[in-house]
């Protein structure tokens, strides 16, 4: 039996985590464990939880921690994650990552690594204003690196192609500073207790994942 594999994937905007974690999870067969994955799951399933969830979402306003940590524990807690699985999204913040080390404690389960992400101010702003997604199966591209192979229409199932109003270069620079006041404290964090592995993500994400999957693979 396979040693569980359990990582968190930090990094700013535009850093690549949920399109590298999407394709390390298909190859080593754990799940791709994301926050907004996890509010559109327990919301449509209809659990209190979900159904508080979206109490906060539907009004625009931010889910409060005890609801993200009680869907997250749900979430780590299911039989597909006992084989490990990749973070994405959550700890946002030093308080939510006190809580994810409870969660983990009590599922009798240890991380095997925090990877960070680091790519420039730069690179981040290039790549998120040139970011479009199907509005259909949230299949994401890149007019620079990876263009679809029909102006406006997504490869994958034909859906629109639209850019999010958080990807307009103002934006984009908020979130970035959101990023440095409440997420990056993390790093810090993970650093301190010995936990934190840096990867470059400013180079094509093709370099990443390989990386990555050497990484958690152990070179299998």
């Amino acid at each position: 039996m396979k040693k569980p594999m359990r990582y968190i994937l930090l990094g700013p905007p535009g850093a690549g985590k949920g399109t590298v974690a999407a394709r390390l999870s298909q190859t080593l067969g754990i799940p791709h464990v994301s926050t907004g994955n996890m509010f559109r799951e327990a919301m449509s399933s209809g659990s209190e939880l979900g159904r508080l969830a979206e109490s906060f979402i539907g009004k625009g306003n931010l889910v409060p921690d005890e609801v993200t940590v009680g869907i997250v524990k749900d979430r780590l807690s299911r039989s597909d994650a006992r084989s490990g699985f990749i973070l994405d999204g959550f700890p946002r913040t030093a308080p939510q990552a006190r809580a994810l080390d409870g969660i983990l404690s009590g599922l009798g389960a240890a991380l095997d690594g925090v990877v960070y992400m680091k790519v420039s101010d730069e690179i981040v702003l290039r790549r998120l204003s040139r970011r479009l997604i199907c509005r259909d199966c949230g299949e994401i591209y890149n007019l620079d690196t990876m263009p679809p192979a029909r102006e406006g229409r997504c490869d994958r199932c034909g859906g629109e192609l639209y850019q999010r109003s958080d990807d307009a270069p103002a934006a984009v620079l908020e979130r970035m500073r959101e990023y440095e006041e409440k997420t990056s404290p993390l790093v810090d964090y993970y650093r301190e207790r010995g936990e934190l592995i840096e990867v470059d993500a400013g180079v094509d994400k093709e370099v990443t994942y390989r990386e990555l999957l050497e990484l958690m693979s152990g070179g299998e």
